[in-house]
């Protein structure tokens, strides 16, 4: 058996992954796809401007063409450079290992994840495209968990 550390420790020695200090820059002189594989009530909070909502759940049939969930844009990318976003940068690694296995040729997860795009105070917008509030973000990122989630002692 292997645990959620382990597995995520195995895919990122498949993965490239990308700071976000270093993708803000790449942004202004590239031309980046940006997906989101958190869940579209997460999206809708807040995201990084001009990316996509792919939610992990869906990924696979969003990559091709033919199923309800295709999204054409992504389908297009096969070849362009594509950065996977998430919270913390652990869904991510794992959906940039499954696009690298379909085919993608560059596709780089965000080290970090949204939670430090906001550590870098760089913008997030809502569903809206009106920016977050850096310490609302932090708020909304903080870990929340119920007493039944913390490993028993």
């Amino acid at each position: 058996m292997k645990t959620f550390v382990q597995l995520i420790q195995e895919a990122q020695q498949n993965v490239k992954e990308i700071f976000p200090w270093d993708l803000a820059d790449n942004m202004e002189t590239n031309d980046i796809l940006i997906i989101d594989v958190r869940e579209p009530y997460e999206f809708k909070c807040m995201h990084i401007q001009d990316s996509i909502n792919v939610p992990r759940g869906i990924l696979e049939t969003a990559c091709e063409y033919g199923f309800e969930e295709t999204v054409p844009k992504l389908v297009e990318a096969r070849n362009k450079p594509v950065v996977v976003v998430c919270r913390s940068g652990n869904r991510s690694i794992f959906v940039a290992e499954v696009m690298q296995k379909m085919g993608y040729s560059d596709v780089i997860s965000l080290k970090t994840g949204l939670r430090g795009w906001n550590d870098a105070e760089l913008i997030l917008v809502d569903q809206d495209n009106d920016s977050i509030d850096i310490d609302d973000a932090d708020l909304y990122f903080a870990p929340k968990l119920r007493p039944d989630q913390h490993s028993p002692q």
